[in-house]
Formats: C-alpha cells, sequence, structure tokens
C-alpha cells in the first residue's frame, strides 16, 4: 500500500508540475480582469461589419470594449489581422494568407464589402490605446518572423496587451523573449482540436501538459465544461479567460467563471466583477 501510495504522489507532482502556471502580477492583471473583450472586433453576423476590419475595431473602441484579434504574416513579412490561414471564407480567394504580399492582399474585399485587411500598425493606430487588446499569434505560417516583428510592434504601442496562441512554441518564444508581457495559452477539449492534430497532440494541449514549458499567465478555454487540469491550473493561479461567449450562453455564469469574456454578436456589460480580483 505504501509504494502505491508513494507511487501515485510521484504521479500527481509531476501531473502538477507539467500544467503550473506563471503567476501574473496584479499590475499585469489590471487591464484584463473583469473585461469583456470582442471577438475579432465588434464585427456584426452578417458581415456587413466584417471580423478583423477596422471599421469593427472602431466600433468596439466606440462602445469601450476590450478586443481580441489575430496577426499573421503576408508573403513580404509584412504583420496584417486575419483569423484564417486561407482566404476563402472571408475574401473568396482559395489560397493562404502568406501566398501574397500586402499590396497584392489590399485588392481583396473583406467579406464583399469596402473593408480591407489592415496592417497591424493601421489596428493599433485606431485603438490608439484607448481599450484592452488580446493579440493571438497565428501559427500556420513562419511563426518564427512573426513574433520577433509583433513584438517589435508592441513594443512600441503606448497601450494595454497580452498575447496568446493555441500553439505552445509561439507561448514558449514569449516566455523567453518578453516574459514581462502577460501570456496566454489558448486550449480547449480535445474532441474539437484532434479535428486538426492527432490524438496524443490533441490530449496534451486541451490537458495543458506543455505549460511546464510555457509558463502560461492565463488559460483562454472554449465556453463549456473544463477538465481537471484546466482547473487545476486556475486553482494554481492562472487568470481565467472564455472564449468564444455567444448570445445563447448563459453569460452571468460566465461572469462569475471568469476573469475576463471574449464574446460575439451581442453587447454585455464592458465591465464586471472577476472571479480573480486584483
Amino acid at each position: 500500500m505504501w509504494i502505491t501510495l508513494a507511487v501515485l504522489l510521484v504521479l500527481i507532482t509531476l501531473w502538477l508540475a507539467l500544467i503550473m502556471p506563471a503567476r501574473s502580477t496584479k499590475t499585469q492583471r489590471a487591464p484584463f480582469l473583469g473585461r469583456t473583450f470582442a471577438h475579432r472586433g465588434l464585427f456584426s453576423a452578417d458581415q456587413s461589419v466584417p471580423e478583423n476590419s477596422l471599421a469593427a475595431f472602431r466600433a468596439a473602441v466606440e462602445a469601450g470594449y476590450g478586443v481580441e484579434l489575430d496577426v499573421q504574416l503576408t508573403s513580404d513579412k509584412q504583420v496584417v489581422v486575419f483569423h484564417d490561414d486561407d482566404l476563402k471564407r472571408v475574401c473568396g480567394v482559395d489560397a493562404r494568407v502568406d501566398a501574397y504580399t500586402l499590396e497584392e492582399l489590399k485588392q481583396m474585399p473583406l467579406c464583399g464589402t469596402g473593408e480591407r485587411i489592415p496592417l497591424f500598425t493601421e489596428v493599433l493606430a485606431t485603438l490608439d490605446g484607448k481599450i484592452p487588446m488580446i493579440v493571438e499569434l497565428k501559427s500556420g505560417g513562419d511563426w518564427k518572423t512573426l513574433c520577433p516583428k509583433t513584438l517589435e510592434l508592441l513594443r512600441a504601442y503606448q497601450g494595454d496587451y497580452c498575447v496568446e496562441s493555441f500553439h505552445p512554441s509561439l507561448v514558449r518564444w514569449f516566455y523567453l523573449n518578453a516574459p514581462e508581457i502577460l501570456r496566454g495559452q489558448l486550449s480547449e477539449a480535445a474532441r474539437y482540436s484532434r479535428k486538426g492534430l492527432p490524438l496524443h497532440q490533441a490530449i496534451m494541449l486541451s490537458r495543458l501538459l506543455t505549460n511546464i514549458l510555457t509558463h502560461p499567465h492565463f488559460i483562454a478555454y472554449r465556453v463549456g465544461p473544463k477538465c481537471l487540469s484546466v482547473r487545476a491550473c486556475e486553482w494554481l493561479g492562472a487568470m481565467r479567460v472564455c472564449w468564444t461567449a455567444r448570445p445563447a450562453d448563459d453569460h452571468a455564469k460566465l461572469t462569475r467563471r471568469n476573469d475576463a469574456i471574449i464574446f460575439e454578436h451581442y453587447r454585455p456589460e464592458t465591465h464586471f466583477r472577476a472571479a480573480r480580483n486584483g
């Protein structure tokens, strides 16, 4: 029996070491606690105000919401704000974003509107430090160039921001190169992520077993039930962020259980009492 208990204790200790988050400071957390963030800007469900467009970011500023947005590179290594790896859904072009130069991408309308794919610098100028920003770095292209280019632009920006990614390598890059910046690990249940990943990788990511390498300050988890590893990581001090809340979700429950909420297609309060205060 004692051997069994000893083995169990070792396994629990190892598990805790794998999922242990970094502890953020009160100063790091303050701009994000109890805030709601418009997913890809305050875009409309019919895309008449397209996602990740300057119009969507202006609308978020006017409404007082924070914003979540996505960055990736063009073929000429310009940092643009766009979600998908390819252009088909939003621009009607069956090719990757990084197959085109910025000049070529600027010719492609977003969802048939007059809006175009914005440079990250254009979005930063639009936000102008007025609202907090969550920056998701996409891993589908040359992320080893994307990370330092994004960091350079962020360090020149006078406003509140944090970074996140689904891919642990990008989160680790910021842990090693900009540890002072609040960083988060995006995650979701394995049944979602396994659609694009081998099962063992989906399980590792959904259970946060890469935290030992990335040391995230917050976990941004898909709305829904959380596995034991995620709940334990939050108990160990990780900020609680959920994505993406929609009109059918119980917003009151989400505010009770989270420190920040990423939402779309409804208008929640801009501030709420966070689960973790200060």
